[in-house]
């Protein structure tokens, strides 16, 4: 753990022995992109050397996670895979008004990562052509998005490495896509909520931090408190943002009244 890290949630006890604590990820190599997109309030520039002033560095913003379930999906054609199943007239009306919805409370991606089947992809590709916002994010089609949904317990850990894979500090706000069980079961173990999400619902969740590493830590206290039921003492030394470490700040749905 480095030592921004460590100041923030102080030291990381062991786990029981028994028990094999979720890996951390490497760090990662940061670079300032497209300053434009951050908040006011984060003044984060590059120096001539193309490093981040450790200046900016210690200063902690929000962070924003978006888990997006797929628009509605039409079973029409039987002969078609469940892989490669469009989506439904209702599902395409359905991906246009979260699109906007999304934009209207300032929830717009730098960085996108979704599963490759065919309806989570249409979904993308109607939001993007709602809002230029989604246009002009980062994409990465994750074939495993789609197969891990189904596996019991095992979504959250696989989000929390992918966002690790693909993110770097400066990007504030990243969307995943994908399916049920899954995504529904990653939203409740990320803010230690019950949460339901039906097609094209999206969960917000958000957290505080230097970077994302220390935003993946307080994504980590939520696993661990699920997945080992570790009593609060334990939780505590890994992030002060609760017990699901990512605060819910809402769920977006298509016919929602903003």
């Amino acid at each position: 753990m480095n030592a921004a890290a460590s100041n923030l949630f102080g030291p990381v006890p062991s786990l029981p022995k028994t028990l094999s604590p979720p890996s951390f990820c490497p760090n990662f190599s940061i670079r300032c992109r497209n300053p434009n997109r951050l908040p006011p309030r984060s003044v984060v520039i590059e120096t001539v050397e193309g490093q981040i002033s450790e200046e900016v560095r210690s200063k902690s913003v929000a962070r924003r996670l978006i888990l997006l379930r797929h628009a509605k999906s039409s079973w029409e054609d039987p002969s078609l895979r469940d892989h490669d199943r469009p989506l439904s007239k209702a599902g395409q009306a359905d991906a246009v008004k979260v699109s906007h919805n999304l934009q209207q409370l300032g929830w717009i991606p730098e960085l996108i990562l979704s599963s490759d089947a065919m309806r989570t992809k249409e979904t993308l590709r109607i939001m993007q052509e709602q809002v230029q916002g989604f246009l002009e994010a980062e994409v990465h089609f994750i074939p495993s998005f789609y197969s891990i949904a189904a596996m019991d317990g095992q979504t959250a850990e696989h989000l929390q490495q992918a966002i690790c894979k693909y993110s770097r500090d400066e990007i504030l706000i990243v969307m995943c896509m994908g399916h049920n069980r899954g995504w529904e079961e990653a939203a409740s173990m990320f803010s230690g909520a019950s949460i339901e999400l039906k097609t094209c619902n999206a969960a917000l969740l958000e957290a505080t931090g230097k970077s994302w590493e220390e935003s993946r830590k307080q994504l980590i206290c939520g696993l661990v408190q699920s997945r080992w039921r570790l009593p609060i003492e334990i939780l505590l030394a890994f992030s002060s943002a609760g017990l699901g470490g990512w605060k819910l700040q809402g769920i977006v749905k298509p016919n929602a009244n903003l």
